[in-house]
């Protein structure tokens, strides 16, 4: 399912560049193609966007745009893709919490996306961080637990808002586990490790690269990592596949994915996923994604939908017994 890279891709990569034959050879090719984030700029998100985004200039001979519209869980940056045309010129690259999370939790959104969506591919993994304000008596998830269920309501924890990625990963630790902790939305990631380090918020959950800095100097105590595996960076910090608490095992924090309006030709769905896939396997953007402490991500369009098949399949057992809306 994973196409081969050639030697040549390999050696003009080395040089600085793909220099691949542009994937489009349609008069229209030199129109601009936007891919519209529903994140801020300097976000994991938007990050991961604008490197892929350089090289799919390349790959494809036309000007690839990020054009950041961040709020209301991704809608901002969701609308106006659902209303393009299907041509391929406008995209979105979302997030796990609108695919996947919140689709399987949520009522209120007006797109269900393996029907509304094209799905192109999946582009990267991003694991997180849970870390508590060095004040919080606990140095595990296991002591966390065990001392929210004693202090039932003292607890707080912050995220980047109403159905962001952050509060429904909470939100399901919460049902899993029993515990009581007070959501209290702000509107980033950068915020909610700032609020924690600022003692304002108890417990946290961020991208890997927003709790790292803080972790390292001090500022606040990481307790686990989303996933199997420990981070380099944090390699004292156990992944919660080792915390011993069962329920905690497979959950992750967030993915990345590319995406475009519905009906968009077949043809042109496996144009633009080639050249994810061609982008992911050269190992110079390889070790970009990494340092952005995400896992590059290789795959056909079916693939992504048996992901989110799952995925969501998953959050909707949340759903259940969690109501998140939001008037966004």
């Amino acid at each position: 399912m994973q196409p081969t890279i050639s030697r040549r891709a390999l050696l003009a990569l080395g040089a600085g560049a793909l220099l691949a034959r542009p994937l489009f050879a349609q008069p229209s090719s030199a129109r601009p193609i936007r891919i519209l984030v529903g994140f801020s700029a300097g976000s994991g998100a938007d990050n991961v966007a604008r490197l892929y985004a350089a090289h799919l200039t390349e790959l494809l001979g036309a000007p690839v745009i990020v054009d950041n519209k961040p709020g209301a869980s991704q809608l901002l940056a969701i609308r106006p893709m659902l209303a393009a045309q299907p041509d391929g010129l406008t995209l979105t690259l979302a997030g796990g919490s609108a695919l996947g999370q919140g689709p399987g939790v949520r009522k209120d959104l007006p797109y269900d996306p393996l029907k509304d969506f094209s799905l192109i591919g999946m582009i990267a993994t991003a694991p997180g961080v849970f870390f508590v304000h060095p004040s919080v008596p606990v140095s595990s998830m296991r002591e966390l637990i065990a001392y929210a269920k004693a202090n039932p309501g003292k607890l707080n924890y912050g995220s980047a808002g109403v159905g962001s990625a952050n509060h429904l990963q909470i939100e399901y630790v919460k049902k899993v586990t029993g515990i009581d902790l007070t959501h209290i939305p702000y509107k980033s990631d950068q915020e909610v490790a700032r609020e924690v380090t600022a003692g304002s918020v108890h417990v946290g959950l961020t991208l890997a690269q927003f709790a790292i800095p803080f972790a390292t100097s001090g500022r606040l105590k990481a307790i686990a990592v989303t996933g199997s595996q420990r981070l380099p960076s944090l390699p004292n910090v156990p992944s919660l596949a080792e915390t011993g608490v069962a329920e905690l095992k497979g959950i992750d924090f967030t993915f990345y994915g590319l995406i475009g309006p519905a009906r968009m030709d077949p043809n042109l769905i496996a144009k633009l996923n080639q050249a994810l896939n061609k982008i992911g396997e050269t190992p110079a953007v390889a070790n970009q994604i990494k340092k952005l402490y995400c896992n590059p991500v290789k795959g056909s369009p079916e693939d992504f939908r048996h992901y989110l098949e799952v995925e969501i399949g998953k959050w909707r057992e949340l759903g259940k017994t969690v109501k998140i809306e939001s008037n966004a």
